[in-house]
């Protein structure tokens, strides 16, 4: 499978583009940062096997603090691995060979590795499948070590990794005698396939495709769910539940209520739900390579797990995701709640938004478009861009230095908008760095046709950028197409693509907000030469290609435009949008504001300014808007006409007009201000 991970690298950022500055900024700046947290808080050496404070503090059942540091430093190695393939740097590279040199002498003679419990509680192994997060560690820790060998060529940290997945598929399974469980965090699920398909390990599909279909099994381990049967053999006691459970035997927190098929809408912790439906995608993916390709596996009903996938996903973008591309409504367990419910602050009651959620959002889309690459899905590739515009860039200050765990879209009293230096539970500063590290391979897919008589590419993002891959593996004239472009602050985007030696098929997203608006330079000589496709992309054909090997895109629909919820949300709110970019109210900007915008109202169809704006600290450009807005008064009541004369009409009154400034929401918290911050504001 072509994951992002793998393809990143043909694509090069060239000249100065909103993700060129931001992935810059991650390579010279973020990468150390992270570096000194991992030093000053003990994750960088916890490999070393000794004695640390934090091991016993007091902590919130029943997750300790430090049980996430394999994965904190497994994230990390990733994206540095990422980033030193654009420029090499000593201080990363020293750390990655030194933290690899300590994962390898602390691993066990059986191929057992995990902190805490080798730490902590050694007699524990496998006990807590469903809170400890062994597996979960693992997982990130195989994404570590395939991005280790594609970048140092090497297996001094795939190697205790590939000892490790030998020891877990004997440990678990179907066969008596083995464990019949699956991790509380998904995640070592799609780090298994993403292994086979680099690897051709057999142990790993194997082992990913167990945990796939074991899930929710309710007479999984002797006639017993499985996470009761291990509760019962730990000895816990029924009346006390994990802090992020509302009940006893929430399995739905971790997504184990119901077996994979038969879920009917998403649930609980959004970021395990998400890595939990990418690996599903892989395994069907996988299953279409087993009939492509003769690959040596079991058949799979890859018809009912892609309808599965499709519920799930309808589910969770139509019903349970935020405007700026956010998912989790319910910080108890960070993750969702019932259909339509999106407060945008806390003292509304939730909007959680965690930044991992998002990151995972984009792994999951881009597998599903990859499913259909004759025919892509805008559907997807339109919530990449949404997520990664809005709730992903807002988790970093633009000096990369400091971050976001979960991005309200509203600010409060009790939780203002701000970023911090780090978290005690900090998975999501890594997580960024190692997106933003692989972010090329979420720009474009390419590929051939049968026979490889034509390639294609399907362009779902727009930067300025060159993708570059070769017909075949011994060909001396690679097909190179290079996009330029203002993007995302203007819709127009030059294409050149190189003279191949194959004829290619291109198709261009049309973004559903562009309302399929576009204008081509030049024009096509056969209304033949183009199409646009059921997926939403403008296909150029070869033919029109290779007369126009250098062109331009310009979409429509780029003014600044209102947009507001859907009405079962009971947010009768509007917010401000250009192109992909959502936008927020400031007190900075508003210094008249005193209540976190909850009295401010704007009208639909107010004329909206735009302004061009450069931040002073990075040079970083940004548009930024102006309309009218009033302070909501008092609330006027009368009779309603015609109506019980009981019954009265309750109408919002208009105060004080004022002038309002709209900033890019992911530029919030980046100049001194209040903490004052709104997406949505009332419907006047």
């Amino acid at each position: 499978m072509a994951h992002p991970q793998t393809v990143f690298a043909g694509t090069e950022f060239h000249g100065k583009s909103m993700l060129s500055v931001r992935r810059n900024t991650i390579a010279k700046t973020t990468l150390r940062t992270q570096l000194r947290q991992l030093k000053s808080t003990g994750r960088y050496d916890c490999f070393k096997l000794k004695p640390h404070p934090v091991y016993s503090v007091p902590y919130v059942w029943p997750c300790p603090p430090h049980l996430f540091w394999d994965s904190d430093c497994g994230k990390w190695i990733e994206a540095a691995c990422y980033f030193l393939r654009d420029e090499y740097d000593e201080e990363l590279d020293k750390a990655i060979r030194e933290i690899v040199d300590m994962i390898r002498s602390a691993q066990c003679e059986d191929g057992y590795l995990n902190l805490h419990h080798q730490m902590v509680a050694p007699d524990k192994r496998w006990t807590n499948l469903r809170d400890m997060h062994e597996l979960y560690n693992a997982g990130h820790l195989i994404e570590a070590a395939l991005a280790h060998r594609d970048y140092y060529k090497n297996d001094l940290l795939l190697e205790p990794m590939l000892k490790y997945v030998t020891l877990i598929r004997k440990t678990f399974g179907r066969d008596e005698g083995q464990i019949h469980g699956y991790p509380g965090h998904p995640e070592i699920e799609l780090a298994l396939f993403r292994l086979y398909a680099a690897t051709g390990h057999q142990d790993a599909y194997d082992l990913g495709r167990y945990f796939l279909e074991e899930r929710g099994n309710p007479t999984g381990q002797d006639g017993k769910h499985y996470y009761v049967w291990e509760a019962e053999q730990r000895g816990e006691d029924p009346w006390k539940r994990p802090d992020p459970h509302p009940e006893y035997h929430s399995f739905w927190y971790s997504q184990a209520h119901k077996p994979i098929l038969e879920q009917e809408s998403v649930e609980g912790h959004s970021v395990r739900c998400m890595y939990l439906l990418t690996a599903v995608a892989d395994m069907v993916y996988l299953e279409g390579q087993r009939t492509e390709k003769g690959l040596n596996l079991p058949i799979l009903d890859s018809v009912a797990w892609s309808t599965a996938l499709e519920r799930l996903w309808n589910n969770m973008v139509d019903k349970k995701m935020s405007l700026t591309g956010g998912i989790g409504a319910i910080k108890q367990w960070e993750g969702f709640g019932i259909d339509y419910f999106l407060p945008q602050g806390t003292d509304e009651g939730g909007c959680y938004n965690e930044t991992c959620a998002s990151i995972a959002v984009m792994m999951l889309a881009e597998r599903l478009l990859q499913a259909n690459l004759d025919n892509p899905d805008r559907r997807y590739a339109d919530v990449i861009e949404l997520s990664l515009y809005n709730n992903i860039m807002t988790a970093m200050d633009l000096e990369g230095n400091t971050f976001t765990y979960d991005n309200q879209l509203a600010s409060s009293a009790k939780t203002p908008s701000a970023r911090s230096d780090w978290f005690e539970v900090s998975c999501c500063p890594p997580n960024l760095a190692r997106l933003f590290g692989s972010l090329g391979g979420y720009i474009w897919d390419h590929g051939f046709s049968a026979g490889n008589t034509t390639a294609f590419i399907n362009v779902h993002m727009y930067t300025t950028a060159t993708l570059r891959f070769s017909p075949s593996a011994d060909s001396s004239s690679p097909i190179t197409l290079s996009q330029t472009s203002n993007y995302p602050w203007d819709p127009t985007i030059s294409f050149t693509l190189s003279p191949p030696s194959t004829p290619v098929t291109l198709r261009l997203r049309l973004p559903a907000w562009s309302q399929n608006k576009y204008t081509l330079s030049p024009s096509p000589s056969s209304p033949s030469e183009t199409a646009l496709t059921p997926g939403g992309y403008l296909l150029l054909s070869p033919s029109y290609l290779a007369a126009n090997p250098t062109f331009t895109l310009q979409l429509g629909g780029f003014a600044p435009r209102y947009i507001a919820p859907h009405p079962y949300t009971n947010q009768h709110t509007l917010s401000l949008a250009r192109g992909p970019i959502i936008y927020c109210a400031e007190d900075v900007d508003n210094p008249w504001e005193d209540n976190h915008f909850k009295d401010v109202a704007i009208p639909l169809g107010e004329p909206v300014a735009e302004a061009r704006r450069v931040y002073e600290k990075t040079g970083e450009e940004y548009v930024e808007l102006e309309t009218k807005c009033w302070r909501r008064g008092a609330v006027a009541e009368g009779r309603v006409q015609g109506g019980d004369p009981g019954l009265a009409a309750r109408e919002v009154v208009l105060g004080e007009e004022r002038r309002l400034v709209l900033v890019p929401y992911y530029f919030r918290a980046n100049r001194k201000g209040r903490g004052m911050m709104r997406v949505g504001l009332l419907r006047g």
